[in-house]
């Protein structure tokens, strides 16, 4: 993944039921969630600075292990504007829009930003969301229904719909 930081980056790692994850946040706001076995989704961060009592990595923490014992449904931290291209951003943002406990496929989040024949390529960007979790990638599926693609592997994409399922 390609990011071209403008500030400094900060870091701070923290561990879910799933992991353990990689968390990265610059002024603007959250940079990146990411699960840590899965080194080859994993940013370049030898030049990040560990601060972990940087407020935005806090928050992420805190808000991650909420989600996780059920207690929160939407995540309210400012995600870092800057990252990806405005095709990804617009799908990212498409993202934001499935509802907890709800899926959507590639090609409706397609129409949801006006590009219907353009499947793969929002395969594509949802493959390089860096906010796993926060911007729930999870929660789209094949068009037939199966579970298809997750940076954090297939077995954590089971485990979060069926945790939001239970919860919904």
């Amino acid at each position: 993944m390609s990011f071209k930081p403008t500030a400094l980056i900060c870091q701070s790692h923290t561990t879910s039921p799933l992991g353990d994850v990689l968390l990265a946040a610059t002024e603007q706001g959250l940079a990146g969630v990411w699960f840590v076995h899965r080194q080859e989704h994993l940013p370049d961060s030898s030049q990040w600075v560990t601060d972990n009592a940087h407020p935005t990595l806090m928050a992420a923490a805190t808000q991650l292990r909420e989600y996780f014992e059920g207690q929160r449904l939407t995540f309210e931290i400012q995600l870092q504007p800057a990252w990806g291209t405005p095709f990804q951003r617009a799908v990212w943002q498409a993202l934001q829009r499935i509802p907890y406990g709800y899926t959507s496929t590639y090609g409706d989040i397609a129409r949801d930003i006006a590009n219907p024949k353009a499947v793969r390529a929002v395969g594509a960007a949802i493959g390089q969301n860096p906010h796993s979790i926060i911007v729930p990638c999870h929660r789209v599926l094949g068009a037939n229904g199966s579970l298809t693609g997750f940076a954090g592997g297939l077995d954590r994409k089971k485990h979060l719909l069926a945790l939001e399922a239970a919860r919904a």
